[in-house]
């Protein structure tokens, strides 16, 4: 008996069987820019460390964060932390109860990857004019 309704319940859907959307790919993307900042935190704490240990800890760290290696991973946190910053924000307005339109819900996990990617674009842009 145990056997027969085991079998008639409904299996739950895979990630094949849904449409993919803005709002779900901006989803899996909030969770992995999540887990890219806490690598992030690493070498945070890392250029921390090298500073408080001497100038030649803090040497090494400055090059390999002047290589172009460094540069790109330097501009891959920032761009995490953008990213992750407005994916709350958006679910902070989702938490007040507005957005919940599909139109706008939409244009709005839009603009987290399009104004995370502008705003990494100008603060790396203005970085580099004030050097």
């Amino acid at each position: 008996m145990a056997e027969a309704k085991l079998a008639a319940r409904p299996l739950s859907p895979h990630l094949q069987v849904y449409r993919w959307s803005w709002t779900m790919a901006m989803s899996i993307f909030h969770r992995a820019t999540g887990i890219a900042l806490y690598l992030g935190t690493v070498l945070v704490a890392g250029w921390l460390l090298a500073m408080a240990s001497g100038p030649a800890a803090y040497g090494r760290v400055s090059w390999f964060f002047g290589t172009p290696v460094g540069l790109l991973v330097l501009f891959g946190y920032t761009w995490a932390l953008l990213h992750h910053m407005l994916g709350g924000v958006r679910h902070l307005v989702w938490d007040f109860g507005h957005g919940m339109e599909p139109a706008t819900r939409i244009n709005m996990a839009r603009f987290t990857l399009v104004g995370s990617t502008l705003l990494t674009v100008l603060i790396w842009a203005v970085a580099f004019l004030m050097r």
